[in-house]
């Protein structure tokens, strides 16, 4: 097992390092693409990288197409160029749906892509172009579109995390006992991310090629709940905040997952519960402030 990545985003892989061979490169760097795949000529590709936040996407969104499309692009013309037949990943997401109208719900892979982020659309790109690298090249891509995941060492840009980190300093004492929030109202699809690793492994083992698959729960609960559940977990009082600079322009008020595509084809539905997920994520944050000295005495 292998996989590239710049050397300054091992952070998270840390644990993983021993067990699988690294190489250093940018996917946008073609000629360093095709010396990776020229090789170990893969049988597997998952491609995993991307800029995945919609925040930044709305910052920076000529980097964030631009990375996005171009990683992809350079791994299917490698992959042409080496003569080989691998199974291809081409994750998506979805806020490939974004506008979602409530008669729409659950959302099938057959609804309307209505994209309201740099993000969304980039995955839209990301999500046609291995299509048509299948209709042309013949190149085998498997298309998926998980909704929301989480779990332990996702970054804090990300709306879990950055509240377990928030009450894990706060129990701490490194900072005040408020929790910045944005909008609570949006309900989303919540899935444990290891369960959709498995769903992505099970997607190149049994998934059909040029087919795209929705990833989730098939349940729908509101950002408040999740902070509900968190704070009713907590060591300390504290209370909540809505800060302006968390809200998000044009934010999909609701979605919610119709998998059942997916389970069809593969037998695959997710397991780990959001309560244990929710709990893993402020022990790991936990854990982090921990070692890191951060405790105010």
């Amino acid at each position: 097992m292998c996989g590239i990545l710049r050397r300054d985003n091992t952070v998270n892989i840390a644990h993983l390092c021993h067990r699988i061979t690294l190489y250093d490169g940018d996917l946008t760097n073609f000629p360093r693409v095709c010396e990776v795949i020229d090789e170990t000529k893969p049988d597997l590709v998952f491609h995993l990288a991307a800029q995945a936040s919609v925040s930044r996407s709305q910052e920076d969104p000529a980097g964030t197409l631009i990375n996005n499309v171009l990683a992809e692009l350079n791994i299917l013309q490698a992959v042409i160029k080496a003569r080989i037949d691998p199974m291809i990943l081409i994750p998506g997401s979805y806020e490939e749906y974004g506008l979602v109208r409530p008669e729409e719900l659950p959302v099938k892979e057959t609804n309307p892509l209505r994209p309201t982020s740099p993000y969304g659309v980039s995955k839209v790109c990301q999500d046609f172009l291995g299509y048509q690298y299948f209709l042309s090249h013949g190149l085998r891509c498997i298309r998926v579109r998980p909704f929301n995941h989480l779990g332990p060492r996702q970054s804090e840009a990300f709306f879990v995390p950055s509240v377990a980190k928030q009450i894990a300093e706060a129990e701490a004492g490194i900072s005040q006992p408020i929790i910045r929030v944005g909008n609570l109202e949006v309900k989303r699809d919540f899935t444990d991310v290891r369960d959709i690793v498995r769903g992505y492994y099970l997607a190149l083992l049994r998934g059909e090629p040029g087919e795209v698959y929705n990833l989730g729960s098939g349940k729908m609960t509101s950002l408040r709940s999740i902070v509900d559940q968190m704070l009713a977990h907590s060591r300390a009082p504290l209370s909540i905040k809505q800060d302006p600079a968390r809200l998000r322009p044009q934010d999909p008020p609701v979605s919610l997952c119709d998998y059942s595509k997916f389970r069809e084809k593969t037998g695959w539905e997710p397991g780990i519960p959001l309560e244990q997920t929710l709990n893993n994520v402020l022990e790991y944050w936990r854990h982090r402030i921990e070692v890191s000295g951060e405790v105010r005495t």
